[in-house]
């Protein structure tokens, strides 16, 4: 491990998602302190549904300025929002319905559309929003990200040519459980965040995480996550953390 990284081990699912709400508010106040908006990426899965939901509930709610607030994506399924793979329609019905963050505030990855297309489409989005020049890629404060039992992370799989991926700044994927085509973040966007958390629970991510800490030479996608000088923060529950040193 690298000196900006961080292991944070929590009894069970319940502190762990109090825990990454407890960063999402911070960060968040931290951030429109310092430069009057608070931008953040999450990522879809089981594991930070918990959070999101307590995102929507006191005491975080009227505690988050979500008028100063901008929610992006790491990843999408190209499915569309009614879907239940959709990581957005997963996300509006956890808590953006319910919290009073502006619609045009929230950036949704558009996987109604083609791949390619999509990738295309969200990476305007994003040259625009960040006011990027070429060759520049966008900084977050804040990305949410989660680990497959693989060693995935986003939507970058293990063998893929999208996790060496230098220029682009979003991509289209297929893979994954279920397999289909997805949208996602590339490393080097996700690499130049102010800060990362990886949010990860079950005892099925104990063996994967053993080889991420312990075998610097293996071949996962998550162990390409370097957060590049910038606060990386590994929190886990107690199940997933328990084969660690």
């Amino acid at each position: 491990m690298t000196g900006n990284q961080k292991i944070i081990v929590k009894e069970n699912a319940a502190m762990l998602a109090q825990k990454a709400t407890t960063l999402f508010r911070q960060t968040a106040k931290e951030s429109i302190d310092r430069q009057g908006r608070f931008v953040v990426a999450i990522s879809g899965g089981s594991t930070p549904r918990r959070m999101y939901r307590m995102l929507a509930e006191e005491p975080y709610d009227s505690a988050i300025p979500w008028d100063k607030t901008y929610i992006f994506w790491v990843d999408e399924r190209c499915v569309p929002e009614n879907d239940p793979a959709s990581n957005f329609g997963a996300a509006k019905k956890d808590f953006l319905n319910r919290v009073p963050v502006p619609g045009d505030q929230v950036y949704p990855m558009p996987g109604e559309l083609p791949p390619k297309q999509g990738a295309q489409k969200y990476q305007k989005v994003l040259i625009e929003f960040f006011n990027l020049k070429d060759g520049r890629f966008p900084i977050f404060d804040l990305i949410f990200l989660g680990m497959g039992t693989d060693g995935h992370t986003a939507s970058l799989f293990p063998g893929h040519r999208t996790v060496d991926e230098k220029k682009r700044l979003v991509v289209a994927v297929k893979g994954g459980d279920p397999d289909v085509n997805r949208l996602t973040l590339t490393l080097p966007v996700l690499n130049r965040a102010r800060q990362i958390v990886f949010l990860i629970s079950g005892k099925e991510k104990a063996a994967t995480l053993k080889t991420v800490f312990e075998k610097d030479q293996s071949r996962f996608p998550v162990q390409k996550i370097h957060a590049l000088d910038k606060e990386l923060n590994w929190l886990l529950d107690r199940e997933s953390a328990s084969l660690l040193k």
